[in-house]
């Protein structure tokens, strides 16, 4: 997640040393030794959200490493005006500036594909924030190629998993590029030494980031996320005012909502009859979640990077779609490949998490998932009903469930209820010689 916060590793300052002691703006504002390796950047390519942190970002890299800088902003449906980072991008003197709609790519190209898994980290996170970071840095990387930077940077700190996932999506795919972390370079480790910086440098500062934010905020089209400060107790329940995307289940509506989505090779691609885009048809479950009080959870994950942290999130379509896709595999998937599609989620989700997107093994997973998908076509109906998603019914030209055979009236002879005998000697035939072959002794285990 893009720091709100302010935790970062110390580096020392350069320059000579003086006879007193400088002030604490003078000390904001004296330029840092530019070291030889920082010398040699050119260009880099900045992912820039115009807010205070890579605002300031964007400054120390002209100061720091007396470079070009390119701005890249991208509009993965994380419902904020992107034009005044254009504008700031301009009063900062950059030359080349990106803003970017890549909300259908994201979602396409992203987030179905990652959806077609059942993706959950840890049971519960829907990977949201985690599932952006690839699509960033690739857009940066050819961004990079094009303008011919020889540089990236980004704005997550030291301290939490989108570091990692950022750099690793650079190096897979251009590995010589040079990665520009200032969180882990710089000596701005407080939201004051960071204000002070800006005032100093003029830039803009919000009145609303002059205090310390109650929590750090990642958006975008799946998901918004909360992490840190006022949440850092996971003993103290999140404030209602903190949510942005949904109602709570207590004030949602009192008659539920029916809708039916319908699924063709895995991926939904109308609601109730309506053909939709991809980005169209999850802000439209978004819109019907929210209403309706799905989608949040409040959880503790393992981060990579070793740490515990709390994070609360509101995805309500991503949860309306998981139920869904769900329903319809259940009856267009065989056991078999519904069962080692289970058995291989946990890993794929976690390489997700990890930021292995670009990742061989992430691949090869995902032309497995995806060949699963080749029959799962369908519609599922979902009543949303005050934080719950109640599957209703689901139907397909491909469904594997066959009413005769699984019925419990007469089957006119589909289902010989004989041949379960044989079934189940065989299947009992090593518990038996088990059970024989180690005696009493075995049998008190069990017994």
């Amino acid at each position: 997640m893009l720091a709100q916060g302010v935790t970062t590793q110390k580096a020392a300052l350069g320059g000579s040393r003086v006879a007193c002691r400088p002030t604490r703006a003078a000390r904001a504002a004296a330029p840092r030794t530019v070291s030889v390796q920082a010398s040699k950047v050119k260009k880099v390519v900045l992912a820039y959200s115009g807010g205070l942190d890579t605002s300031v970002i964007l400054k120390w890299l002209q100061d720091t490493y007396e470079c070009e800088v390119v701005t890249f902003t991208a509009d993965l449906g994380q419902g904020e005006e992107l034009e005044p980072a254009r504008k700031k991008a301009e009063a900062a003197g950059v030359k080349e500036i990106y803003i970017d709609d890549l909300r259908e790519e994201f979602v396409r190209d992203f987030v179905f594909p990652m959806f077609r898994a059942n993706s959950t980290y840890e049971g519960v996170y829907l990977l949201g924030t985690s599932i952006a970071r690839p699509l960033i840095a690739k857009r940066q990387i050819e961004i990079a190629m094009e303008v011919g930077a020889d540089a990236v940077s980004h704005g997550a700190t030291g301290k939490g998993n989108d570091q990692v996932r950022f750099e690793l999506g650079y190096y897979g795919l251009k590995p010589d590029i040079k990665v520009i972390a200032p969180w882990r370079e710089w000596d701005l480790n407080s939201r004051t030494r960071l204000i002070e910086y800006a005032e100093t440098h003029g830039l803009a500062v919000p009145a609303g980031k002059r205090n310390e934010p109650p929590y750090s905020m990642d958006a975008n089209l799946l998901h918004i996320s909360y992490e840190g400060n006022a949440l850092e107790d996971p003993w103290v329940e999140a404030s209602e005012d903190m949510f942005t995307r949904s109602v709570s289940p207590e004030q949602a509506p009192d008659t539920p909502t029916y809708i039916e989505i319908e699924f063709e090779k895995g991926d939904p691609v109308a609601i109730n009859g309506t053909r939709m885009s991809p980005a169209t048809l999850l802000t439209e479950l978004n819109r019907l979640g929210g209403e309706n009080g799905i989608g949040r959870v409040d959880i503790v994950e393992s981060r990579f990077v070793g740490m515990k942290s709390r994070g609360v999130y509101e995805t309500p379509g991503g949860t309306i779609l998981l139920a869904a896709r769900r329903a319809v595999e259940s009856i267009c998937l065989d056991r078999g490949e519904a069962h080692l599609k289970d058995d291989i989620m946990p890993r794929y989700a976690e390489l997700v998490y990890n930021g292995f997107w670009f990742s061989p093994e992430r691949l090869a997973l995902q032309e497995l998932v995806d060949k699963t998908q080749q029959f799962v076509e369908g519609t599922v109906r979902v009543k949303l009903y005050k934080g719950n998603v109640i599957v209703c019914g689901r139907k397909s030209q491909y469904s594997l469930y066959d009413s005769k055979i699984s019925s419990f009236e007469d089957d006119e002879g589909a289902y010989d209820q004989k041949d379960a005998a044989g079934f189940i000697k065989l299947q009992a035939l090593r518990l038996r010689t088990l059970a024989r072959n180690r005696g009493d002794a075995w049998r008190k285990e069990l017994l």
